[in-house]
């Protein structure tokens, strides 16, 4: 064996030995999770949640940094110019698998600049209607859209926001038209639907269910595969429209580069949170539903969403505000 290729071999032996005691002795100090959201939404309080879990586990501090602004650009840009030691986290959602076709002249890219770690949980959107909309069923919907086409209105808290993208989503797939009609978040469009103002709407179970069972408005499905748990009797929107599928989901990332042995222990150790039985049955009364990947299956379920949605801007033109 000639010199050269010893001392080559010799390098890669002392680097992979220097990753994995990095990656023992990983973390030494304070973890940021950053949150490119505001307080007090699903990303922060499920970002908190986790904080907590995994400074039990790892004896050693999380702590939560939100930077909101400019549809979560700003944070997460933040955290792509971050040191890539696994003590810079990102709280991601699908918000971001959509700007990747709805913002296209971002600063990062989120495949290039970053590695997925591990999802974390998705909760179910719930399609209603003001109950003076004469449909009881999501097919009875669909066949009222098609009668009238664009007469119907559907909200939703800003263009490109996962309420948005559900609606375009099941217009696509539904065959059907309907008007958009942006609000500057959620609560002014969950005012407008109790209103009266507009027709339809997309909205999150945790939010949406007590106005449902209020008789405020009128719930069609829920939007996942499966049927909520904490609404057995209500219908998927699947259920009629095969395959539809929208939900709110959370997951972490960290900037490409990050150590493969940290990255790794940090999803066993996301996964172990997320499949205890504890959180499940505190998540579950939330309407959240844990997701359990490995590193190699949370990209290819980031690329897919991507593609997913890159279509659904392409075909709806849906633009950010």
């Amino acid at each position: 064996m000639t010199l050269p290729r010893t001392l080559k071999l010799l390098a890669l032996t002392l680097a992979m030995a220097s990753g994995l005691v990095q990656a023992q002795s990983y973390p030494n100090r304070p973890v940021k999770i950053v949150v490119p959201f505001a307080s007090g939404g699903p990303a922060d309080n499920y970002a908190r949640f986790m904080a907590q879990r995994l400074s039990e586990e790892f004896k050693q501090s999380f702590v939560i940094d939100n930077k909101p602004g400019a549809g979560s650009i700003i944070g997460t840009d933040f955290v792509a110019k971050s040191a890539p030691d696994g003590y810079t986290l990102l709280m991601m959602s699908n918000a971001h698998t959509v700007n990747e076709s709805l913002i296209p002249n971002k600063p990062f890219g989120l495949m290039k600049d970053f590695v997925g770690i591990a999802p974390v949980n998705y909760s179910n959107l719930l399609l209603v209607v003001h109950p003076s909309v004469p449909v009881k069923t999501v097919g009875e919907l669909v066949t009222l859209a098609k009668s009238k086409p664009g007469k119907l209105n559907f909200a939703s808290s800003g263009n490109g926001t996962p309420y948005h993208m559900a609606g375009e989503l099941f217009k696509h797939m539904a065959g059907i038209d309907m008007t958009h009609v942006p609000y500057k978040g959620s609560s002014g469009a969950r005012t407008d639907i109790v209103g009266g103002q507009v027709d339809v709407m997309f909205d999150a179970e945790t939010t949406m269910a007590e106005f449902a069972r209020n008789g405020k408005v009128r719930t069609l499905g829920a939007t996942g595969l499966v049927r909520s748990t904490n609404l057995p009797d209500l219908p998927t929107v699947a259920e009629t429209v095969p395959k539809y599928e929208a939900t709110i989901w959370l997951g972490f990332m960290a900037p490409k580069g990050t150590p493969a042995d940290i990255v790794n222990k940090l999803n066993a150790e996301i996964r172990k949170i997320a499949n205890n039985p504890e959180v499940k049955t505190t998540w579950a009364k939330q309407g959240a539903v844990p997701m359990s990947m490995t590193v190699a299956e949370f990209d290819h379920y980031l690329n897919a969403d991507i593609a997913k949605w890159a279509n659904i801007v392409k075909v709806s033109g849906a633009k950010a505000d």
